[in-house]
């Protein structure tokens, strides 16, 4: 029975190894999410504003925050999905769609360092626009200037924020960096958004220690045939 507990020792120190070394993962991202406010609910966009086109009576919502990149943990803007109440003083127009926008600028607690949103309640504006224009115009034409960066990732939006881009939060608990965003086509960039931090292991570090336990379950098969 020594040769089994000698691989079972090997077994745990290598998987405590694993763990020890896998990258320490966001606890959210600061960024600007992007949302669809049809049937008068919001729900996480599932397509960028630069490919949404939307039509005549559309609602869109854009919310300043640090969210989970997960749609379900991101923080919805806190104005109603009210396509009338936006754009009741707005009349139609021949050759031109409306579109209502709403911006939630979000909290204090969520600006970056040295900043404040530039409004508590959210803002609201009707976009009358052409036809053929996407969200993004739509954005643009009510809510300049608007920030991008290299990436076509839609960074600010009024001007607020000043800086940044998306970037990671780590978690309050962990000294470690936080893991990289990826790309996703829910939140308020051109095609993509932060992503991919999420929580739980990585693929690279559930493979590893899947190979470890192979290789360590045949290690203990073998043992235990020499020794019969």
């Amino acid at each position: 029975m020594r040769r089994p507990r000698t691989a079972a020792a090997v077994l745990l120190g290598l998987l405590l190894t694993l763990i020890a070394a896998s990258p320490a993962l966001a606890a959210g991202y600061r960024y600007w999410s992007f949302w669809d406010g049809a049937g008068g609910n919001w729900a996480y966009a599932t397509q960028g504003p630069s490919t949404a086109r939307p039509a005549d009576g559309t609602v869109y919502g854009f919310r300043f925050s640090v969210s989970k990149d997960a749609a379900a943990e991101a923080a919805r803007p806190r104005a109603a999905a009210d396509f009338e109440a936006v754009c009741a003083g707005t009349p139609a127009a021949d050759g031109k769609k409306r579109v209502a926008v709403v911006l939630d600028f979000g909290v204090p607690e969520d600006a970056p360092g040295g900043e404040h949103p530039p409004q508590d309640a959210p803002r609201t504006a009707c976009a009358q626009v052409a036809p053929e224009a996407t969200a993004a115009e739509a954005l643009a034409s009510v809510a300049k200037p608007l920030r991008y960066n290299s990436a076509a990732l839609l960074c600010g939006i009024s001007g607020y924020p000043k800086t940044g881009c998306g970037e990671p939060i780590e978690d309050s608990g962990s000294k470690a960096p936080a893991a990289s965003p990826t790309a996703s086509a829910g939140p308020a960039d051109a095609d993509a958004a932060p992503a991919g931090g999420g929580s739980g292991p990585s693929a690279g570090l559930v493979a590893g220690i899947a190979a470890v336990i192979a290789l360590a379950a045949a290690g203990v098969w073998q043992s235990r045939r020499r020794g019969r």
